[in-house]
């Protein structure tokens, strides 16, 4: 009788560690599919957004200044903000989010 009893402890803690192991792999696979992959994608655009930078679009800065791309050197943008008066930025300064937002309300 002891002997059945210890095979039935033995079986249960096999399958709490599969069980266990489980439990944490779907907890990886939900953080990549939910936290990593999609800032992974939006860096990606970013980039793309920041690179393919041209005369004459409309952007937004992340301090919130709006302005016109009047020229663009390496990794300093020149943007004309009103009638002559221009500010010199990184590329790293302008703001993909926001200058969608300006884009989709016009």
């Amino acid at each position: 009788m002891y002997n059945s009893i210890l095979l039935q402890v033995d079986g249960a803690a096999g399958s709490g560690i599969m069980g266990q192991v489980f439990l944490f792999g779907s907890i990886i696979l939900i953080m990549y599919f939910f936290m990593i992959r999609p800032q992974q994608k939006k860096q990606k655009e970013t980039t793309k957004f920041i690179s393919e930078i041209k005369k004459g679009e409309q952007v937004v800065t992340v301090g919130g200044i709006h302005g016109k791309v009047y020229a663009v050197e390496g990794d300093i943008v020149t943007i004309d903000l009103d009638k002559g008066m221009k500010i010199r930025v990184e590329k790293s300064a302008l703001s993909l989010d926001y200058t969608k937002k300006l884009s989709s309300e016009k």
